[in-house]
């Protein structure tokens, strides 16, 4: 596999669920209800599986919650790439779009102990 990383991943069990897509170019899909299984993030995007097939280029609403740190992150993520996981599920790669920077020092964290 090549590696498309910027910036150092942790391992990290999360899950959410994609209700509806979107493009730039107000192109949108809904009722989508994919569960996903966040595998891994960075401070720059995150790595996901599903069973669900996404379409590369578009576009979801995340809300990513760290309960061991009782904080959240409210941010747009675009779908970059996609590949077979050892699982047989699909795994994306994604990056972060919007994100505040505030937010920094979360990942600065994660990097240190994880």
């Amino acid at each position: 596999m090549i590696e498309h990383r910027r910036a150092k991943r942790v391992n990290l069990a999360m899950s959410l669920e994609v209700s509806s897509l979107f493009k730039q170019d107000n192109v949108k899909v809904e009722n989508i209800h994919a569960p996903i299984e966040v595998r891994n993030i960075s401070r720059t995007g995150i790595g996901f599986a599903t069973d669900s097939v996404l379409p590369i280029g578009y576009y979801f609403n995340a809300r990513l919650e760290f309960k061991e740190k009782g904080e959240f992150l409210n941010c747009v993520v675009r779908i970059l790439r996609q590949d077979r996981s050892a699982d047989g599920k699909n795994f994306y790669g994604c990056e972060f779009v919007g994100m505040a920077s505030v937010f920094d020092y979360i990942f600065e964290d994660m990097e240190k102990n994880g």
